[in-house]
């Protein structure tokens, strides 16, 4: 019978994840962004504006309704672009890191072994800027863990090849 031994952990010698340098997202994510607020707003502003119309009592307040349609849109712009900044992701020996937040930045760590299915995703208007998403999902949930945005449609399909080599090499 084997003794069993539970050694306490110097957790001043653990990697640090602060300390992994990030790869960004590439700049052409952030036109991919543009264009679809661009549309949210847009399709924001029809519905407002056919509201405007058939509800005459709301004209009175058009002004103010304008205003607060364009601070909400530029604020919108605002936090988006600080979000785009933020975001990173990083692959190393054994996990891959993905950084995100606009207030607090968050970063979601998950080990090789967790891995159980890897996805790619072009949407429409990323494709046409070659770009792809990566999603990476674990035991146990429904939605993916992680959701890499904004990776070149090669770079994605070479870390989802590397992915799917971990998870080979785990069975």
């Amino acid at each position: 019978m084997e003794n069993f031994t539970n050694e306490t952990i110097d957790t001043t010698q653990l990697p640090r994840f602060e300390e992994v340098e990030f790869s960004v997202l590439h700049p052409s994510y952030w036109k991919v962004t543009l264009i679809n607020t661009f549309f949210f707003f847009l399709i924001l502003a029809i519905g407002l504006g056919l509201l405007l119309f058939f509800n005459q009592g709301l004209l009175v307040f058009l002004v103010e309704i304008s205003i607060a349609f364009f601070l909400f849109f530029f604020t919108f712009l605002t936090l988006s672009r600080i979000s785009f900044k933020k975001k990173g992701f990083a692959f190393r020996t054994h996990d891959v890191l993905y950084r995100y937040g606009i207030i607090a930045t968050n970063t979601v760590v998950i080990p090789y072994n967790r891995v159980q299915h890897v996805a790619l995703h072009e949407g429409f208007i990323s494709r046409f800027f070659g770009l792809a998403n990566i999603e990476v999902f674990t035991a146990g949930g429904s939605s993916s863990d992680i959701q890499i945005p904004g990776i070149e449609i090669e770079q994605a399909e070479n870390i989802k090849q590397l992915l799917m080599g971990k998870i080979q090499k785990q069975l």
